[in-house]
């Protein structure tokens, strides 16, 4: 089955597609924007799951992301770069989102307080996504959530709808419940010591730690070519997947600097 780099922009405008599915069925899975539209985005990541893949040993590639909700250069990243690598290599890779970024936090009478660079809704879209990730545990579950959330073109009210499309088990007011209580303060203090204890510290976001290891050389091939670097720092029997080359590069300028 030919595959495709695929771009969720329709996603990252706002817009969901409205379209019927007038695809044909072996092309279901080419992007995710025909998948959305055949409403069959699950049965494709169950695809690219299982698809040829041989039993192995090896560890998957571990891929960290530290990031911020509203930084663009992680928008894109995500967009561009994970999410359709995930998609279609996710039987050989663990992915791991840290929400957090350039914020700064202080203890305020033994509850914590962030700031964050991009104002005060980052810091609750950010809150938002650390509980979702809580709730489901399952990154197979909420990545479809945390992509639909970044690729709105409002995030403060992404919440409902992508529950709605994606998870609706699980309540929005379960989801709040954490984010203005103690908990969601919890998680993010969580995601503050693990962005501060980065060696190297964060220059910027989004920042791509790859097998424990950060690299100049890692976070460009990982922003420009994250799908191929997957590929080859997998050793054990690749999926067919690989077999394909299709990127999409990520220029290096679009980051949030610390």
């Amino acid at each position: 089955m030919k595959s495709a780099v695929i771009l969720l922009t329709l996603y990252f405008a706002g817009a969901y597609s409205q379209q019927s599915c007038d695809h044909p069925p072996k092309d279901w899975c080419s992007s995710w924007e025909i998948a959305k539209a055949c409403k069959v985005e699950q049965q494709c990541i169950d695809y690219y799951s299982h698809k040829d893949l041989k039993k192995s040993n090896e560890p998957p590639v571990q891929v960290e992301v530290y990031y911020e909700s509203y930084c663009g250069g992680c928008r894109k990243f995500v967009l561009l770069q994970l999410f359709p690598t995930w998609l279609m290599l996710n039987d050989i890779m663990n992915v791991t989102l840290v929400p957090y970024g350039n914020a700064q936090e202080k203890n305020v009478s033994g509850k914590w307080e962030f700031t964050c660079q991009h104002g005060p809704d980052e810091c609750y879209v950010n809150t938002v996504e650390a509980c979702v990730m809580h709730h489901l545990k399952n990154i197979e579950s909420y990545f479809l959530v945390i992509s639909c959330i970044e690729f709105s073109s409002n995030l403060t009210s992404a919440l409902e709808p992508c529950l709605a499309a994606y998870e609706p088990e699980l309540a929005v007011k379960t989801v709040m419940d954490c984010v203005n209580g103690d908990l969601g303060n919890k998680l993010m203090h969580q995601n503050a010591m693990k962005t501060d204890a980065l060696n190297p510290p964060h220059e910027y976001v989004p920042w791509v730690v790859i097998n424990g290891k950060h690299t100049d050389s890692l976070q460009e091939r990982a922003t420009s070519a994250l799908f191929n670097l997957i590929c080859e720092y997998y050793s054990g029997p690749k999926p067919e997947a690989c077999s394909e080359k299709e990127v999409t590069p990520l220029k290096r300028n679009n980051v949030c600097l610390a």
